[in-house]
């Protein structure tokens, strides 16, 4: 797209965010040597939900990276590779897959009432969001789904394809038409791996059922507390890392001002955006986002929509 070509001294010199004055070396560096191996992309900010702790038992074994925390949020799979490559390749390969939306959205759903005003005030103050927000017209974040299926689905998709984590949620709302925390408890593990998941994802999802069950959660509170609060909470679970529990902030809750700075596809959108496609570290992608606050939920959103377009089913 144009602005990804725009080279990073004009949009320093126009734009709302000027890069670091380290930048030129870092990427004098950068140059000689690009990182595409599943570590290098692990220590610019690619792993999700606290797996980068277990990243080098799991390039161990086998050299391949499987699922210490499995993933979060890719929908349908098949039951190969839940690692962090597949996750990582997710965003930068020719898929071009970001964190979507969540399953059986609606052409009628209603828009988050902070919408019209978040975009707005960030075509005002952003030059790259002025232009790409029109581009996409009036399509807006959507949430749907009960609190349990929510996190389910973001257990079953973690560091997979969307297209994979599709196909296993298929087989799951098979073996759990309900999709109730009390049915996936009564099916148990051998039925839900038989669906697709790992061993490793099908007890976090069991474990996530027990919560809602045993009322560990305070579900009904979460609406009004902080988005830090429910972090919190969320990650008590396991399988359940910051980034998965702010994906659910965003698809949810429809929290307005949450930066996933875990994501793999945000970092990719503000590279490609702001830095002509330069690997960016998370200090500056936060840097770039201060000028999103309080809308950074919807900055980030847009920013997904310039790798791709058209949100997914879920």
């Amino acid at each position: 797209m144009a602005t990804a070509r725009k080279a990073p001294a004009k949009r320093a010199a126009s734009g709302s965010i000027a890069a670091p004055a380290s930048k030129v070396a870092r990427r004098a560096q950068v140059k000689t040597s690009k990182v595409s191996t599943p570590e290098a992309k692990l220590a610019n900010g690619a792993g999700h939900d606290g797996e980068r702790k277990t990243a080098s038992k799991k390039r161990a074994v086998n050299g391949v990276a499987h699922d210490g925390a499995d993933e979060a949020q890719a929908l349908a799979c098949a039951p190969q590779n839940d690692g962090e490559i597949v996750r990582n390749s997710r965003a930068i390969t020719v898929e071009k897959t970001a964190p979507v939306q969540t399953p059986g959205l609606s052409a009628e759903a209603a828009r988050p009432e902070y919408w019209d005003k978040a975009c707005a005030d960030l075509v005002k103050r952003d030059r790259i969001l002025k232009k790409l927000i029109p581009k996409f017209g009036p399509v807006h974040l959507i949430n749907r789904d009960d609190p349990f299926t929510t996190l389910a689905r973001s257990v079953v998709g973690q560091q997979i394809s969307v297209t994979t984590a599709q196909a296993i949620w298929k087989r799951v709302e098979g073996a759990c038409p309900t999709l109730a925390p009390q049915q996936f408890i009564k099916v148990g593990p051998a039925k839900l791996q038989s669906c697709g998941l790992s061993k490793r994802k099908s007890e976090y999802i069991l474990d996530v059922a027990q919560h809602f069950v045993s009322g560990a959660l305070h579900v009904d509170s979460w609406t009004s507390m902080e988005d830090e609060a429910v972090i919190a909470e969320l990650t008590q679970i396991r399988g359940i890392g910051r980034w998965t529990a702010e994906m659910f902030l965003i698809f949810n809750l429809s929290r307005p001002d949450v930066l996933p700075l875990d994501d793999l596809g945000l970092i990719q959108a503000i590279s490609v955006n702001y830095f002509s496609g330069e690997p960016v570290t998370r200090s500056e992608a936060r840097e770039v986002a201060a000028n999103w606050e309080p809308w950074r939920t919807v900055a980030t959103w847009y920013m997904w929509r310039s790798l791709y377009p058209v949100p997914a089913d879920h």
